[in-house]
Formats: C-alpha cells, sequence, structure tokens
C-alpha cells in the first residue's frame, strides 16, 4: 500500500484503509510470524488489544520487521475489565511496555458495556474516555475512538467527551452490514473499521460469494475485502498462513461492479448476526 491507500481520520491522521488484524491469534511464534508476514506483504496498518493477549508478539514482530517505526500505524484497545481513569493509565503503560513502543497510532475502547461495570457502565466510560483524552493530549495516542459501540452508546460518550471519537470498530462484513449503525457513526464524524470482514470463514460457504469470486477470478476473500473498500469502510482481515495474508491485501487492482456490491449488501444474516453488546457475558 502507498500514501493514497489511505483515510482521513477526523483528526487529521491518516490511517492505511486496511489494516491485519490479530484477534485470536496466539501470542508467540505464530502470532510474531504472522505479523512479520504482513508487514513484508505490505500491511502498515497492525490491529492488537490489550484482551488479544498477543501485544508482546505484536510488538517483537514489529522490531524484527526492519520498518520504521514512523511507517507502521498501531492500534490497540481497553479491555473489558479496566474502565476507570486509573485502570486506563496503568494498563495503557503496560500496552506501550509490551508493545515496545512510545506511542500507539489509535487507542479504542473495546466494549461499551462490559459486565464487571453493567449496573455504571456510562460513567466508567466517561472516565476512562477522560484518561484517554489526557494520553492524546500528550501525544501517547495519535487518535482515539471505539468499538462496538451502538447508538445509545455513542450518545452517551459525546454527553462529557471533549475528544470526539474518530472510529468505530464493529463487525461488518457481507451478511452483517449494521446500516443504521454505520450512517450514525458516520454522521458523528467517524471512519467505521470493519473487523472480521470475512464473517468469520462463514462467508465462504455462501453460493452468491462462490459465484462472484469466479466472476472476478479473484478468492472470496478478495471480493468480501473489495466490497468492504468500496463501501468505505477499513477491513481488519485476519490470517495467521502468509500466502492469505498476502492475498488479503492484493485487492487494489480490481473493482466490483455497482450491483454486485449491491447484491452483496443484500445478504442478510448468512454469516450470522452479532450479539448485543448490553447482553454479553463478558
Amino acid at each position: 500500500m502507498d500514501q493514497k491507500d489511505t483515510y482521513r481520520l477526523s483528526n487529521g491522521v491518516n490511517i492505511p484503509c486496511i489494516g491485519f488484524g490479530t484477534w485470536q491469534t496466539p501470542n508467540g511464534e505464530v502470532a510474531v510470524e504472522a505479523v512479520k508476514a504482513a508487514i513484508r506483504a505490505g500491511y502498515t496498518h497492525i490491529d492488537t488489544a490489550q484482551g488479544y493477549g498477543n501485544e508482546e508478539s505484536v510488538g517483537r514482530a514489529i522490531r524484527e520487521s526492519g520498518v520504521k517505526r514512523e511507517e507502521l500505524f498501531i492500534t490497540t484497545k481497553l479491555v473489558n475489565d479496566y474502565h476507570s481513569y486509573d485502570l486506563v493509565m496503568t494498563s495503557f503503560a503496560e500496552s506501550l511496555k509490551k508493545l515496545g513502543l512510545d506511542y500507539v497510532d489509535l487507542f479504542l475502547i473495546h466494549w461499551p458495556n462490559p459486565l464487571k461495570y453493567r449496573d455504571r457502565w456510562e460513567e466508567a466510560n466517561a472516565e476512562s474516555w477522560k484518561a484517554m483524552e489526557e494520553l492524546y493530549e500528550a501525544g501517547k495516542i495519535r487518535a482515539i475512538g471505539i468499538s462496538n459501540f451502538r447508538k445509545h452508546h455513542i450518545d452517551a460518550l459525546l454527553k462529557t467527551a471533549k475528544v470526539r471519537p474518530v472510529v468505530n470498530q464493529i463487525r461488518l462484513c457481507p451478511g452483517e452490514t449494521q446500516d443504521e449503525l454505520v450512517a450514525y457513526s458516520r454522521s458523528q464524524g467517524m471512519i467505521l473499521e470493519a473487523y472480521s470482514p470475512l464473517g468469520t470463514g462463514k462467508i465462504f460457504e455462501v453460493p452468491e460469494m462462490k459465484r462472484l469470486a469466479e466472476k472476478y477470478k479473484r478468492s472470496i476473500a478478495q471480493v468480501c475485502i473489495r466490497w468492504s473498500l468500496q463501501q468505505g469502510y477499513l477491513p481488519l482481515p485476519k490470517s495467521v498462513t502468509a500466502s492469505r495474508i498476502e492475498e488479503n491485501i492484493r485487492v487494489f487492482d480490481f473493482e466490483l461492479d455497482e450491483e454486485d456490491v449491491k447484491l452483496i449488501s443484500g445478504l442478510k444474516g448468512c454469516v450470522g448476526l452479532s450479539g448485543d453488546p448490553d447482553n454479553m457475558p463478558f
């Protein structure tokens, strides 16, 4: 990817329009080699989280890649049990230590309503955001955002936020388009990051996607990621297989016809729907 393959966040920071996801990638050699393979393939945007347990491996891969820090865009996220001012500060310092970095490019509240804070989630998010704003002002974070937030969570956060979130990272893939939430997030100045853009693998069984892959002479994964880009999303494909990691970023030399974009957008429910963040047991 090159500089033109970026979105501009509402605070003026450029973010590469595809990121490499590391959810469910185990800490250790698997994660190190996957992230190094991604950087070799041309990904400059790496997405991890405190809750993934692999920040150390991501950091090691960055160091071993030989790529300059300023040429990479690194995201991590606040773990569910740490929604307070003090816990943000201590856990963020720990994330920097594990990653071996002086700053991260993007830091997100991972979940709007964790079980631990269910009776006071709005207050807990406001406290967390205040700490994140201070880290942002101090230059430790270049941009701050949210993940899995629905409209009422966004509205609650904006009551006290001095810095507006620049990103909402949600599950977006063929079959799960969350149109109202996408529209609302955009109306509030946010870019939509699409995690699980391949529907956690279920999309590979959908007949319409098989036909489109044949039509464009591409993999189903490439069709999914291309669709995501044409929707204006920022997909975060995840793999630990070097050939697939490389394949997933080779999506800038073709375009889907408009009717095929609409066809894919209409595949409602084929990969299952997201759980309600207010009622998940974590």
